[in-house]
This record gives structure tokens, sequence and C-alpha cells, in this order.
């Protein structure tokens, strides 16, 4: 955890301090604390300091003893949020090994205060938990994140430092959890980890293990999981507040790894895919931090967990399955299995939440893909949806949280790729346009009428090239913010139409 605190004054041995370019030159951005300006930037000129994102310069001082020079890219009258976030988190990835710092950035807005201290906390990140002869060669996070501002006493921003490391906390147990290899996280230690955090924080967790999934008709779960010695689950959590305005079901896929099953995916690159199950991590911790946060939101998280096996019991291509509540499946590519568990969770979370009166939407996050890496890359992940006031607000919680999502479209006319000849659909269909293909498989099982999202973070989920601004190497746990904020928005609003 994180200590976050506000200080109208530099009060520690570090200090990070904007640097932006302006005409050509470099301009110091100390927002509520007076700099030798003058002096500072000669030294910087002299060591060829840019400004550019990404960029810490550190220069040695008297009091502080040294500052970190993070920068902020073209000068602007007032800085985006993000771009602050990041700044912030650049820095506080190059403090690593030290106790504690002040960040002296351009924010005074409630918004800009907590990008920097969310950005700072969550640059703030190791995991080392499997290191132990190396282990001191590796520094540990920055400790302690002073946050330099003129309103100290203003109980927004002492809110602002509260959710921020409530985030951050949460943020990290997604890239732990992503980061854990498979030989220590199976879908039943998911499961254990998981209930430990819950059952502290109130909440209700329902384990569903191989038994009864197979006994009550969960085919997607249970064709995807036989392969494997380690035993699927299905993993809800649930959030109830005394006083709630709506209810959403939150769906991750949570394969805790994918060889390809007998589609089995080539040994390059194949040690990525512990990051599989990076979806169900996302929507799990998003549900602890909004119960923290004590936002009037119910919230069911749905975790179907498995991993993708080969053996003498793993689903064969060609084979067919029966989704819970019946639809069945011709699984031509058992390499395309994040749907089929996905299907049988979205199918429950619906069912319970018809049973508590309805739902004011519903939202699946998923590794899905390779698509979506294609369309989109590594840093932005897609939305699909049947409602796009639904997508709309979700898309305007992730630009305020800082995250990139972009709108993508499910073309009627490459439904009928999923055609099967022999069951009531198939699990692939045309290549072209995989992404979207996917996401007209998982709309087959939504209640028209429902609000839904469909999120693939296939790309964005797990870095694998250099750590850049409060994103490390690994598992980045991106969708918890978005999650968390689009809840938040909806704790002001009426709520939507129940289905």
């Amino acid at each position: 955890m994180k200590a976050l605190k506000l200080a109208s004054a530099i009060t520690t041995p570090y200090a990070v301090v904007g640097l932006s370019a302006s005409k050509g030159k470099v301009k110091i951005e100390s927002g509520a604390i007076a700099l030798n300006e003058k002096a500072l930037v000669e030294i910087l000129n002299n060591l060829g300091a840019t400004g550019k994102s990404d960029e810490i310069i550190k220069v040695p001082f008297s009091k502080p003893k040294t500052i970190y020079f993070t920068g902020l890219g073209e000068s602007q009258k007032s800085y985006d949020p993000e771009t602050l976030r990041r700044a912030a988190g650049s820095a506080a990835r190059a403090l690593a090994g030290q106790s504690a710092a002040t960040f002296a950035l351009p924010a005074s807005s409630l918004a800009q205060i907590s990008a920097v201290a969310e950005g700072a906390a969550l640059g703030a990140y190791a995991f080392n938990e499997f290191r132990v002869s190396t282990k001191p060669d590796f520094k540990e996070p920055l400790e302690q994140i002073v946050i330099a501002t003129k309103t100290t006493s203003d109980a927004g921003a002492k809110r602002a430092l509260v959710r921020a490391e409530i985030i951050a906390r949460h943020t990290a147990t997604v890239r732990d959890l992503i980061n854990t290899p498979p030989s220590h996280l199976t879908p039943d230690s998911f499961c254990t980890r998981m209930k430990k955090i819950a059952t502290p924080l109130g909440l209700k967790v329902e384990i569903m293990n191989e038994v009864t999934l197979k006994a009550q008709g969960y085919g997607g779960i249970i064709g995807v999981g036989q392969g494997s010695a380690n035993p699927p689950r299905l993993l809800r959590v649930s959030y109830n507040p005394s006083k709630s305005k709506a209810r959403y079901a939150f769906v991750g896929k949570g394969i805790t790894f994918d060889t390809g099953g007998l589609a089995l995916k080539p040994a390059n690159g194949m040690e990525a895919m512990k990051s599989d199950m990076s979806g169900a991590a996302a929507v799990i911790a998003a549900v602890f931090a909004i119960a923290e946060l004590k936002l009037p939101i119910s919230i069911d998280a749905w975790a179907p967990l498995a991993e993708n096996m080969v053996s003498e019991n793993a689903t064969r291509p060609s084979d067919i399955i029966s989704i819970y509540g019946g639809k069945t499946v011709e699984v031509l590519n058992p390499d395309a299995e994040g749907r089929l568990v996905l299907a049988d969770a979205l199918v429950r979370a619906q069912e319970v939440g018809a049973k508590a009166g309805g739902l004011d939407g519903i939202i699946d996050v998923a590794t899905l893909t390779g698509a979506q890496v294609v369309a989109l890359g590594t840093r932005t992940s897609a939305v699909m949806t049947n409602d796009f006031e639904f997508s709309g607000e979700f898309l305007s919680a992730s630009q305020k949280a800082g995250e990139a999502f972009w709108p993508m479209p499910l073309p009627e006319e490459l439904r009928a790729s999923l055609d099967s000849p022999v069951a009531d659909m198939a699990n692939i269909g045309d290549r072209m346009g995989g992404m979207l293909v996917a996401g007209l498989f998982l709309k087959e099982f939504i209640n028209p009428e429902l609000a839904w999202l469909h999120l693939d973070i296939a790309g964005p989920s797990y870095n694998e090239a250099t750590a850049y601004g409060y994103t490390p190497v690994g598992g980045t746990g991106i969708a918890l913010r978005s999650l968390v904020t689009l809840i938040e928005s909806a704790s002001s609003q009426a709520p939507r139409s129940r289905k």
C-alpha cells in the first residue's frame, strides 16, 4: 500500500517537477512550488533536456537533495489529467528504491491533483514475488508519495488521494494476478486468492467447482477446462449496498493459461498466455475498488476460469458442446475458447440479474482475439455494443480514466459465417474481421433488450515492450479504472431501464 498525502512545500529529499517544451526551449512546470528556474534551465539545457513525454532528467540539488524532471510534452496553459498521470508515473518508476518524494507538478484542479496522485501510485509498482537470490538486485517501489498543492486542507483533494490509493492497490492486484505464472495461478488458486480479499470487504463469494458446473450444464467452461489436470471454476463476487441505485453485471474471461488446446499455439510467445485471465482479474478487482469506494451500485462480477490444455480429454475440433441455457456450439477451433467460457457466464449473469429485479447493463472484458491487436495495436482496446448510449457512457468514462478504448462495429453480414451445419452455431467464422466475429458470437447470448458492452483488451492487457508512463512491463491492469469510473458516473445519474 502506497502512502499518499498533501503538502504545501517540498518535504522530502526528492522532488518531481514537470518539464515542458515551448518554442524549442524547455520550461519548468513546478505548480505550487517556486524554484530558481533560471539556474535550473541552464543546467537542463546543458544536459540536453527536451521535455518530451517519458523523459526523466535527474538534477542534484540542495533542498531537495535531487529533482526529477519529468516530461510533459508541449507547453500548455492547463494540462490534460492523463498527461499529468503519465508524467507522474514515469517519475515514480524512476524513483524506485527511494522512500519518499514530493510531486510538484502543474496541477491545480481536483481532476489534475487526482491524476498526479493516481499516476504516481500506479507507477510505484514492482512484481518481485518469485525473486530469491536476485531480489537484492531489484529496487523496491517508491513508498511515500507527497502531492504538493496549495489546497492541502481541501476535502475533495483528500478524497482524491484516498481514491487514488484504492485504484492503485487494486490495479496492483490485477497486475500481480497476470504476472503470476500458471504453476502458481490455477482456476482454484485464483478463487482462493480473490476470496481472501473479498471477505474482509464484506462481499459475497460463490465458487462453483467442476462437479457442479458439469451437473448444471456449463458446457463452455467444462469443455475448455476438461483437458487440464487443474479443473475449472466459476467465481462470483457480489457487492450489494443497502441503498443501491442500479445493478450491473461484469463478466471477465479467466483462462489461467492458454496453450490453444488441440489447436496448439506456436511455442514462441506462448509464455504470454498466462495473461489470458486479465479480464477476470479486472472485473473482480474492479468490484473490490467499487466496494471500498462505497458506491451505491450493485455489482455481480463473474469469472469463468479454466486452463486450456492438451490431453486425451481435451475438446476436439468438431466436438459439439452445450452452453448453459441449452444453445449448442460446434467447436471448430479449440483455441477460440474464451468466447465459450464467457457464453456460459453471460447467460448465468443475466439469469441471476433477472431474479434480482433486472440489470441496468452487462459488460464482458476479455483478452479475446489476436485480431484486436492487428486492428488497434497494443495500447488501444476495442468496445462493441448493442446499445450506443451505453457505449457512449463507457467511452466518456474511459477517457476520464485515461484508458484508451475505441468503438468497433458488429456487422450483421458477418453473423452468417458462424452458422454450423450440425449445431446451433460454430465458435469461429470469417477470419477477416475476426475481432468483430467474436463479438457477434457473444451477442448471441445477450438479451437483445439488455444494454451490453464487449471489451476486447487482448493487446493492452500485457505489455511485452518497455515500461512507459505508469505502465510497467507485464500485466497492466487495463479496464479496471474505466469500470470504476463508469460506476462512479452511474452513481450520480438516473438508473437505466432494467431488463
